[in-house]
Formats: structure tokens, C-alpha cells, sequence
């Protein structure tokens, strides 16, 4: 559908106010969204981190701003960043961006929001187009019944 509310809804929820008419048009930074909305002809898919298992852009970071947490997601350590765009150019599902807020340019990317139980892109989508869950969630579980099936 491409109605971008993904979109909207991770740049409100990455805003000071959370409020969604404050962050548009009375906060002093630029709306960011660490999701972004792709559209190839009549096609739409939402771009965000994958969070992957083994990060290139873990790797390329020179300060280790960058880490993967226990939990398995992969973060941006705002303050030891320091801009050099290596973990922009590593990504190869082009997911981080620079941002600047403060006045400072910074990496961003999707932080699987998580002072929610469901990140807001997801929680937002109309179509339910969107889906989140964990390495250890019903994905998993499915793939090892599959694998069970025909083993």
C-alpha cells in the first residue's frame, strides 16, 4: 500500500515529545525515521536494520559505537560516534543513515524501539504488513517443526 505510516509513526516515537504534531512543526531537529518505505513500481517494502547475526557494520566501526547486545540487537552508542560513515557504507541493506540532531551529524538506525513492547512502525501499519519477532519466537518454532517434518 506505500501509506508510509511506518514512517511517521518511528519518527514520532524517536521525537523529544513523542506528540506527533510538536515533532513535525515545533521541535528544533529534522523528523527522522529509521524506517524507510521503498517503492519499486506498484510495489512498496518497508526498509529497515535487520539486526543481523554477524553485523558488517559492527565490524567496520572504528570507535565501537556499534555493538550487538545479549539480547541480540544490534545498537548505536550515540555518544562514541564518530560520524566516519563506515558502518553507512557496510550495511548491505543500506539501513543505516547519518542524522543530525543538535546540530550534530550521528549514525541512526532502527532501535527495535525499545522501551516498547512492539516497535511503533509495526504497531502503526494498517495492513499488518509489518511483523516483529524474536530469533527465539514463533518463526523459530516453525522452522524447527518444519525441519522435524521432513527430517
Amino acid at each position: 500500500m506505500g501509506c508510509r505510516l511506518c514512517e511517521v509513526a518511528c519518527a514520532v516515537e524517536h521525537s523529544k515529545t513523542k506528540d506527533p504534531v510538536a515533532a513535525f512543526l515545533e521541535e528544533d531537529w529534522e523528523p527522522f525515521s529509521h524506517t524507510v518505505v521503498e517503492m519499486i513500481g506498484p510495489v512498496s517494502f518497508s526498509l529497515s536494520c535487520r539486526h543481523c547475526d554477524e553485523p558488517y557494520c559492527v565490524e567496520a566501526c572504528i570507535s565501537g559505537a556499534l555493538r550487538v547486545e545479549d539480547d541480540g540487537r544490534v545498537v548505536i552508542y550515540e555518544e562514541v560516534c564518530v560520524a566516519c560513515g563506515m558502518c553507512v557504507v557496510s550495511c548491505p541493506w543500506g539501513a543505516i543513515k547519518p542524522r543530525k540532531r543538535d546540530g550534530v551529524v550521528k549514525a541512526a538506525k532502527c532501535d527495535l524501539c525499545p522501551d516498547r513492547e512492539v516497535p511503533a512502525c509495526v504497531a502503526a501499519c494498517p495492513n499488518r504488513a509489518l511483523n516483529f519477532d524474536t530469533a527465539l519466537g514463533p518463526g523459530l518454532e516453525k522452522v524447527e517443526e518444519e525441519e522435524i517434518i521432513e527430517g
